[in-house]
Parts: C-alpha cells; structure tokens; sequence
C-alpha cells in the first residue's frame, strides 16, 4: 500500500515537472501573440469612462477566462477526433482579425469631422445618443470577441508544441498556459489603464525632501508618458490585428513566411521580412473582407436606411 502510494506520488511529480518544462517552451513560443494581445485589449477597453475602466477590464477577463474554458478542451477533442479541422478554423479566424482591423481603421477615417455639414446621419436622434452602458457592453463583447480568436491561436501553438506528450501533460501544460495568460495579460491591462491615477497619486506628494521630489517628478513623467503611451498602443493593437491574422492566412495558406524563413533562416531581416509579408497579407485580406460584407450590407439594405442590431 505504501509502495502504491509512493509510485503515485512519484509518477505526479514526474508529470507536474514536464507539465513545467513544457509550459516554459510553450510560453517563448506563444511570447509573440501575447504582446499581441496585450496592445489589443489595451485599445479595446480604451475610452472608457475611468471610474469603469477596471470593470470593464474585469468583464473581459471573465469572458476571456470562458473562452479557454471552451477552448482547451475543444483543441483537445479536435486533435484526437478531428485534427484537420483545426487549421480552417484558424483560417477564419484570423480572417476576421484582419476585418477588425480594416472597420476600426474605416471608422477612424471615414468617420464624418465635426462640424462637416456635408454629411448628415441618417440615425435618428433617439437612437444617436448611445447608451454609456450599452456602449461599455459592446466594448466587453467586441473584446471578448478579439481575445476568442488570439486565444485560440495560443491553444492551437501550445497544443502543437506538446502534440508528442502524454495527454496530463498535454492538459496541464494547455491549463498552465490558459491561466498565465489570462492573468498575466489582464493585469497588465489594468495597471496600464490606470497609470494616469498613478501619476496623479505620485504627483501630488507634498513636501521638499528629495524623496518627496523625486516621487512628484515621477508623477509627473508619468502623466505625460500614459497618453503617449496609450496612443502607441492603439496604433500597434491595429497593427498587432493584421500581424496575428496576416500571420495565420500567411503560414497556413501562402506559407510565404516559410519561404522567407528558408531563403533567410538567422537574422533580424528575415523576421522583419516575415512581419512585413503578414502585415501585407493581413491588409489585403480584411480590405477584401470588409468590401464583401460591406457589399451584402448595401444588398441586404438597399434603402440605406438605418440598420438596428
């Protein structure tokens, strides 16, 4: 009995230290999607009121927390049932990252100016002044939405880099992943949609000792670093949209990034190179993705009348 007990305990931590080195592989291979992440649910949970910007953050972390509970056990009954159709899921998935990116950037420059009398909306007035809070729900849905597809991708590369392990390896490594990037990523949300409060905070130290001094000029620096800092970030979480879906169409349909890899294997060249054909990739497809669901907006609406969802 007590031999039994110890071969159990024996063989748990044997599986617990791969489930940990495997993690450790899988998290370097999976460093890119999560920065990718990280610069997208920055700009998502942007412009939110500041008093709700933690609770929207905390709603898109719930959902965030759902969609792996979804999606690690589907990666795992796809791999053993239906392994082919992992890569077309991918496909659409990254498709429509690349059509996020396209109608944000559509929004911001076909967005009428104010105080252009050119152009007049057809929304009526009741339905033009937007629901703060129907607006921060969409804002949690169109999120949750973003991370489904980016955390579908880590499932699917994580998956991929434990595909020859015992199955609790593969289960604890895909848990391990899920949990550290959740965490990990939603946290570093927070604290970047609150370091205005943390300027503030800083700067507002009183007092002439060059501790007090240094905490108000690092207030200070602060304050004037989140606005540039949060610009940044909604710049590269469009970027981030075509680079992540660009990146899926490219290796998995134009494999052109494998022949970038081949013709320059070492080298930041061929990684700039690779990037560049993603973004590309990633434009010209949510260009042609966004003109075909456009196209059947006009079709299915021909009056041009306003749409309500």
């Amino acid at each position: 009995m007590a031999s039994s007990l110890l071969t159990l305990l024996d063989d748990i931590a044997a599986v617990l230290d791969d489930v940990a080195v495997m993690t450790k592989i899988a998290a370097r291979k999976t460093a890119g999607v999560l920065g990718d992440d990280l610069a997208l649910n920055v700009q998502q949970v942007g412009g939110v009121d500041p008093h709700r910007e933690l609770s929207v953050v905390w709603g898109v972390a719930k959902g965030s927390l759902l969609n792996k509970a979804i999606l690690v056990p589907a990666a795992l009954l796809l791999s053993a049932f239906a392994p082919r159709v992992v890569i077309p899921l991918m496909i659409v998935g990254g498709a429509f990252l690349c059509f996020e990116g396209v109608d944000k950037l559509a929004h911001k420059l076909l967005r009428p100016k104010a105080g252009d009398g050119a152009h007049t909306p057809r929304i009526p007035p009741p339905l033009a002044n937007s629901d703060p809070i129907a607006s921060e729900r969409d804002k949690i849905k169109s999120a949750i939405r973003t991370d489904f597809i980016l955390s579908a991708e880590v499932i699917v590369i994580t998956l991929g880099t434990v595909a020859k392990e015992a199955f609790a390896v593969q289960v604890g490594v895909l848990i391990a992943i899920a949990v550290a990037m959740t965490v990990g990523v939603y946290g570093l949300v927070a604290g970047i949609v609150k370091l205005d409060e943390v300027g503030l905070f800083f700067s507002r130290h009183e007092g002439e000792s060059r501790l007090i001094r240094a905490k108000r000029a690092l207030g200070v620096g602060i304050l004037r670093l989140a606005p540039w800092l949060m610009k940044f970030l909604s710049i590269a979480g469009t970027i981030a949209m075509f680079l992540v879906g660009g990146g899926i169409l490219n290796h998995s349909v134009l494999a052109s990034g494998f022949a970038i890899a081949a013709i320059f294997p070492r080298g930041g060249l061929g990684a700039v190179l690779g990037m560049l054909a993603d973004l590309v990739v990633g434009v010209i497809v949510g260009t042609i993705v966004f003109g075909v669901v456009k196209l059947i907006g006009v079709v299915r609406n021909p009056a041009g009348g306003p749409r309500v969802e």
